[in-house]
């Protein structure tokens, strides 16, 4: 994959980093959201370390 890939898989795992950041600072945090935000970014990272070891 190309670094254009790489980028925008980085910028989704930053913009989920911000969402799960937000929803555990609420005073009632859903439990059901952030587990799903933390299964999003750990797909990205995943999606992340096999673009990476393909390119690099």
């Amino acid at each position: 994959m190309n670094n254009n890939h790489l980028s925008a898989l980085r910028n989704k795992h930053a913009a989920l980093e911000q969402k799960l950041e937000r929803e555990e600072s609420r005073p009632s945090p859903d439990s059901k959201v952030i587990l799903n935000l933390k299964k999003q970014k750990l797909h990205l990272k995943d999606a992340l370390m096999h673009e990476s070891a393909l390119t690099g």
